[in-house]
């Protein structure tokens, strides 16, 4: 296996921007509202959650950004990605093949609709072409 120069700090700052994109995509100004609906839940139902119960998944979903920013710090040094189109290019890809077929699965068997795959993969697809920026132009 080829050895990889991996930025740390780019891999932090890309992971810190994956709960900024994710709060701005999620927001009722965005996609928040449309998912609320298709998901079944309410706002209310959302503020009602115990506070332990929000920072644990507030805290597992910036682990899982930590680890695909390092997945993709990966792919972007074996690619040699180092501009932001590279980055871009490299989060497309890997959304198409990765990311796009794993969830459209996920929502076909479980009933849910094409609408939530699209909001849901879409927001995908922003948080992994903004990582991969980031991290391209760092590498």
């Amino acid at each position: 296996m080829p050895e990889v120069d991996i930025n740390y700090l780019a891999v932090l700052v890309a992971a810190i921007a994956s709960m900024i994109v994710g709060a701005i995509w999620y927001s009722p100004m965005v996609m928040g509202k449309q998912w609320m609906a298709l998901t079944g839940k309410t706002e209310e139902e959302i503020k009602k959650m115990p506070k332990n119960k929000m920072t644990k998944m507030y805290l597992l979903t910036f682990i899982g950004s930590l680890v695909m920013a390092y997945v993709l710090a990966h792919m972007i040094d074996y690619v040699n990605a180092d501009t932001a189109t590279g980055g871009l290019q490299t989060g497309f890809w890997l959304w198409l093949g990765f990311v796009a077929p794993a969830f459209l699965s996920e929502h076909l068997f479980n009933g849910k609709p094409m609408k939530l795959y699209g909001i849901v993969t879409g927001f995908q697809l922003v948080n992994l072409l903004v990582m991969g920026v980031i991290i391209a132009l760092w590498q």
